[in-house]
């Protein structure tokens, strides 16, 4: 499996669409989880770029992966 460098976040209220790259641009994985799951999941994977639309809770979103290791980046809407 190819390693991922890029996560695009969909932000949701209760369930969050994840799509994962490699370092090509090929897809590695997509994945739906919810609000209790995403934290976990990415404090068991390795650093890594997560691009998500800016939102108020985007933004506690990045703090916490920024904690965690992770380069954050917000695009607009």
């Amino acid at each position: 499996m190819n390693e991922v460098t890029l996560i695009g976040i969909d932000l949701g209220k209760h369930v969050f669409h994840l799509h994962a790259q490699d370092a090509k641009g090929h897809e590695v994985f997509r994945k739906k989880l919810s609000r209790a799951q995403l934290i976990p999941f990415f404090s068991n994977l390795k650093a890594v770029t997560v691009v998500m639309e800016a939102c108020p809770g985007a933004h506690w979103l990045a703090r916490k992966l920024d904690a965690m290791g992770h380069q954050a980046k917000l695009i607009s809407a």
